[in-house]
């Protein structure tokens, strides 16, 4: 019998890496998956779940049940040697206040990943994320966020995936003037990404999420007024979809770095309770807006614009989204729908 090939996915019971995890189980043949996850925030029931949704069969890989800052990542690729890890794991709460938290689960560890996937030759894609550009000057100008609009991010989380973008930065430049070549590390700077699987997110889940089961609740969608903020939103299967091709899961080979993944698309607050409403077959007068005020403590670390510049995503790693924002969010609330009718 062949041998599975083998996939290392931090953060593997969160909402992106099962996602992640079941969209590689799903794949021919069928690997052997490791997940790595402290499960601050991940559950077994989201790999449960996503392999259910996927029809990737029952999850039959292995559990490590720490966070990445405790462990030993060489040892961990001695013992299962991988075809790519995906670190995908972090503390996403950008509410997160105390920033030895924030930075010593989401950074530190970093550089001694990037130097074991470096040494057995091992593909690195990691998250990065749309909150390392804080607010730059495309913000007023309702323009597409390039990748050197970063680096001034409004709150730690999105500073400490600043810092991871630049020890990848300085990891890439030590290694290629040492060994002539330029390791194979991808990040990713999600946007807002949103889909099946993402309820147990608590406060941190999409807009999208929170605004449909208001909705479902009979509720009003609530807003912050009046509603224009808008945030590029893609959606779960293209994030995967993008995640796998920068680990040479696609079409081509792709071109280390750092890309943007959204949709390319700003979709405003209103226009996603717009496109709720019209999925579940309400009326603006059956479920009106409800609109309020911002509280002060968020004013000061908000976006209120955000939108991926994806000409880079496409060059580097051949890939551009397939999913349309506002449709997807529709076929997302109905499914939400569904599921919340038969529980």
């Amino acid at each position: 019998m062949a041998k599975r090939p083998t996939y290392i996915v931090t953060g593997g019971a969160g909402f992106i890496g099962a996602n992640l995890t079941a969209a590689l189980l799903a794949r021919s043949p069928r690997p052997f998956v490791v997940v790595i996850d402290s499960f601050r925030s991940g559950s077994f029931a989201n790999l449960v779940e996503a392999c259910e949704r996927r029809a990737a069969g029952p999850f039959d890989g292995s559990v490590i049940s720490l966070s990445t800052s405790e462990i030993d990542f060489a040892e961990v690729l001695e013992t299962y040697p991988a075809q790519a890890v995906f670190h995908i794991g972090a503390i996403t709460d950008t509410t997160v206040s105390s920033e030895t938290t924030m930075l010593r689960e989401n950074v530190e560890g970093f550089s001694a990943m990037l130097e074991a996937c470096d040494e057995a030759r091992t593909p690195l894609v990691y998250a990065s994320s749309a909150a390392t550009y804080g607010t730059p000057p495309q913000t007023a100008q309702r323009k597409p966020f390039p990748l050197g609009a970063a680096g001034k991010p409004n709150n730690v989380y999105g500073f400490s995936k600043w810092l991871m973008e630049c020890e990848h930065r300085r990891f890439a430049e030590r290694t290629a003037k040492r060994r002539d070549r330029e390791p194979m590390v991808v990040g990713l700077r999600y946007f807002n990404v949103f889909g099946p699987g993402e309820a147990r997110k608590g406060k941190m889940a999409s807009m999208v999420y929170q605004l449909t089961m208001q909705v479902l609740a009979g509720r009003s969608p609530r807003l912050f007024a009046d509603g224009t903020q808008a945030r590029d939103q893609v959606y779960v299967d293209d994030v995967v979809d993008c995640t796998l091709a920068a680990a040479g899961l696609g079409k081509r080979a792709p071109r280390p770095g750092v890309y943007n993944l959204g949709s390319g698309v700003a979709t405003s607050f209103n226009q996603i309770a717009d496109a709720i409403r019209a999925a579940l077959g309400l009326s603006d007068q059956e479920r009106p807006t409800d609109y309020f005020d911002m509280p002060p403590d968020i004013r000061r670390f908000y976006q209120d614009y955000t939108c991926a510049d994806m000409t880079e995503t496409a060059r580097g790693l051949g890939w551009k989204p397939k999913h349309d924002p506002v449709r997807a969010m529709g076929a997302y609330a109905k499914f939400l729908s569904e599921s919340s009718a038969t529980l």
